[in-house]
């Protein structure tokens, strides 16, 4: 019994390595467009946060609508340090994120005379290169800020919604998301 092996017509197998060649770029774009969401989702939602600053509060540093970047993961090693900006859950209604400056550390007692800050009964007043204004308010405290928690204050003292008239005063440390990276929008820069 003969058989006879007939060669497939060179067309017909150049068009089934194309449809394979087809299938597998089909495959890695596919494959490229994952991983790129999944990459996009983990770095947004556990190394950066956005946020829009809606008020005047922390003029002239942060102006209103600037879209800013945050770091989730500063403070992963180190502790939050005064003069940080950082975007935290605010403590009287948590569905919402706010952006000021640290301005008490665990443990210290911060007093408000005459509108300047004054730390743990020091006579010297905390030097605040950042203010655009010179703040005319009343007197406030004395404060004393629990452990693990921060009295934070925004950069425009005289139009500031601020730890000064919280019901919950301080913010904890977990309930910072992340200190404030640069602004992205409507300018590139960095805050400090």
């Amino acid at each position: 019994m003969d058989t006879k092996f007939e060669a497939e017509p060179k067309e017909e197998a150049e068009k089934k390595w194309e449809s394979k060649g087809v299938i597998k770029e089909i495959f890695s774009w596919i494959f490229v467009l994952v991983a790129a969401f999944v990459l996009a989702y983990f770095i947004t939602n556990h190394v950066i946060v956005k946020a829009i600053v809606p008020t005047g509060s922390m003029e002239s540093t942060i102006m209103p609508n600037d879209k800013i970047i945050g770091n989730r993961i500063a403070y992963l090693f180190s502790e939050p340090k005064r003069g940080d900006i950082i975007i935290f859950k605010y403590p009287d209604d948590e569905t919402e994120n706010y952006v000021k400056r640290i301005i008490g550390l665990p443990g210290e007692k911060i007093q408000i005379i005459q509108g300047k800050v004054y730390i743990n009964d020091s006579l010297e007043p905390l030097d605040e290169p950042y203010l655009k204004e010179p703040a005319n308010l009343e007197d406030y405290g004395p404060y004393q800020v629990p452990e693990d928690h921060y009295f934070v204050m925004g950069d425009n003292r005289n139009h500031s919604l601020d730890a000064r008239y919280w019901i919950n005063t301080y913010v904890s440390k977990k309930k910072i998301i992340g200190k404030v990276w640069f602004r992205y929008s409507p300018s590139i820069g960095s805050i400090e």
